[in-house]
């Protein structure tokens, strides 16, 4: 008889599934929506980015222990503590930036006539 997956595993297949679902339902978000929900998920300290930042910290430790022990090799321990840094460096650097998405998500929809002028996303060369 095969022994179930402990739940630890489960815990974390179930949780890829939930990131599977939550991407197919922002891209179904009206803009403002999809922007509330960004904010949660970037924001570096309770939302998804945050958590998964201290996930990986958390393996680059047992990486470490086992690395130590020679049980693994080095590189994978380095390799995750560089990912939480990097992980940690993008939510430093998303922080300003959630206060905006936050502050867009919750503004009440406009009224007025006329909706405010695009913002040109890429700046072109003069030849």
């Amino acid at each position: 008889m095969a022994h179930p997956a402990p739940y630890p595993v489960r815990l974390a297949d179930d949780i890829a599934r939930q990131l599977g679902q939550l991407t197919n339902d922002l891209a179904r978000l009206p803009t403002d929506q999809a922007m509330q929900v960004l904010a949660r998920v970037l924001d570096p300290r309770e939302g998804i980015l945050g958590r998964f930042t201290s996930l990986v910290s958390t393996g680059s430790v047992h990486a470490k222990d086992h690395a130590e022990r020679g049980l693994l090799h080095a590189e994978v321990w380095l390799a995750l503590g560089r990912a939480a840094n990097d992980l940690d460096s993008l939510g430093f650097d998303l922080e300003p930036t959630l206060n905006t998405l936050q502050r867009f998500s919750t503004q009440p929809a406009a009224t007025t006539a006329t909706p405010p002028a695009p913002a040109p996303l890429v700046v072109r060369r003069r030849r």
